[in-house]
């Protein structure tokens, strides 16, 4: 019987070994590579752990010596080079239906873009990322407002449904194939850090909403600055705009209940809900009037 290496991480990494062990394609696991994650809040490698356990699945975490000895490897949220030796392959599902936006967060990049359908594409892995040979893709429609977890849990639903398509097939013996990507079609997201989480209050509203629901929970939050001081901005209102002759994006124009409403390059928006970085402290209500975010 043909056996799969799985590279795990993620609440969609976790959804996909539980998926695989309900519908019984746990001897096909040979064992489980899992990683934790420090740039979000849940990583979920405690509940990787705790289910290979649970099912008598061989696990090891990154960082420890491992070799690869199946024909066939499978990657979920794995941001790291898997070396395999030339009869083997690796197939790495991808947060986006390529060749749209090959690289890192590129869900992050399709709604903060307001892109009206999202996926993931099972393809061939390649010596350059997200190039090779797509082997199927699974969709969604999605519609606005919508926050990243929400998303996380739609797409998770295509993980399953690709990842139990790959099973079946190296249950069964068939020959996995793919068809190239179309280069003229092709587009990138690049990495993000600290400094991408940080709002431009030169966008406008429409943008600013969409981001700060594209990079909440289970990452860390919009961010800003308020008097020297970095605030997260958890859940925001877009406000209809005002004829405001001396525009300057990121000043307050006034205080509804507490809740600040901030000049944005076109729009307004109203910050319903804060904290103080690295604290628990709110932002809210709002004493200060007179205040410019962003400096």
């Amino acid at each position: 019987m043909k056996k799969v290496t799985l590279f795990l991480m993620t609440l969609k990494g976790y959804s996909v070994l539980e998926s695989i062990i309900q519908q019984n394609f746990s001897s096909l696991i040979s064992k489980v590579i899992y990683s934790d994650d420090k740039s979000i809040l849940n990583d979920y490698s405690k509940e990787i752990i705790g289910l290979c356990k649970a099912n008598n699945i061989d696990f090891y975490s990154r960082s420890e010596t491992h070799e690869i000895e199946t024909e066939y490897s499978i990657a979920i949220s794995w941001r790291w080079l898997i070396k395999t030796s030339s009869n083997q392959k690796l197939i790495v599902l991808h947060d986006s239906l390529l060749p749209k936006y090959r690289g890192f967060s590129p869900l992050v990049t399709a709604l903060i873009n307001g892109d009206k359908e999202i996926g993931v594409s099972a393809l061939f892995a390649t010596e350059e990322y997200d190039k090779g040979d797509i082997i199927k893709q699974s969709k969604i429609a999605i519609s606005y407002p919508i926050k990243i977890e929400e998303a996380i849990i739609k797409i998770t639903g295509c993980y399953i449904e690709l990842t139990l398509f790959l099973f079946i097939n190296i249950q069964s013996g068939s020959n996995i194939k793919g068809s190239p990507q179309n280069e003229v079609q092709a587009s990138y997201s690049l990495w993000r850090d600290e400094a991408d989480y940080e709002i431009d209050w030169n966008w406008t509203s429409s943008h600013i909403k969409r981001f700060v629901d594209a990079v909440n929970f289970p990452y860390k939050g919009a961010s800003s600055v308020i008097e020297n001081k970095t605030i997260r901005i958890l859940e925001v209102e877009e406000i209809e705009d005002l004829n405001i002759s001396n525009r300057l994006a990121g000043k307050v124009i006034r205080v509804d209940s507490g809740k600040p409403v901030i000049v944005c390059g076109k729009g307004l928006i109203k910050i319903v809900k804060g904290k103080f970085d690295n604290s628990d402290d709110d932002i809210l209500p709002f004493k200060k009037f007179r205040t410019r975010l962003g400096l």
